[in-house]
């Protein structure tokens, strides 16, 4: 009982001294690469918010449409080709400008040419739909 309780003892001081995790096993690697763990990552919860108040639109109708043109050639177009022409903000979309239309005029679009002017600004051509004239939306606008 005594030898038992010794070499008890003894083995309990060798594994102290040593530790016991003197045997490991090292993996075998098969790939030069090393790829990181993918390890959890959460999502983050702010404590408060880093914009205290949201932002106005950036593009509403007023700053999309800058003005109405009413050159010789904007008439003639007007007159020949049911289509108004303004001038617009250089980065408002084909979308945009046709939104912006329908809401400032009350009138539908049907398509959108644009082009950048040598002078750096964006003109926009508005052909407007059959059963609208652009002569009397030229009128409403009071350009004419």
């Amino acid at each position: 009982m005594a030898n038992q309780a010794s070499a008890k003892a003894q083995s309990a001081k060798k594994a102290a001294l040593k530790g016991v995790h003197g045997k490991a096993v090292r993996k075998i690697r098969t790939s030069t690469h090393f790829n990181r763990p993918k390890t959890l990552a959460l999502k983050s919860a702010p404590k408060y918010p880093r914009k205290s108040v949201a932002h106005a639109p950036r593009m509403d109708q007023y700053r999309v449409i800058r003005q109405p043109l009413n050159t010789e050639t904007a008439m003639k177009k007007i007159e020949d080709h049911n289509t108004l022409t303004f001038l617009v903000d250089v980065k408002a979309n084909k979308n945009q400008i046709k939104d912006a239309v329908k809401r400032l005029y009350d009138v539908e679009a049907a398509s959108v040419n644009t082009l950048i002017r040598p002078d750096g600004y964006k003109k926009a051509f508005v052909r407007l739909t059959a059963d609208v004239d652009a002569l009397d939306v030229a009128n409403k606008i009071g350009f004419i």
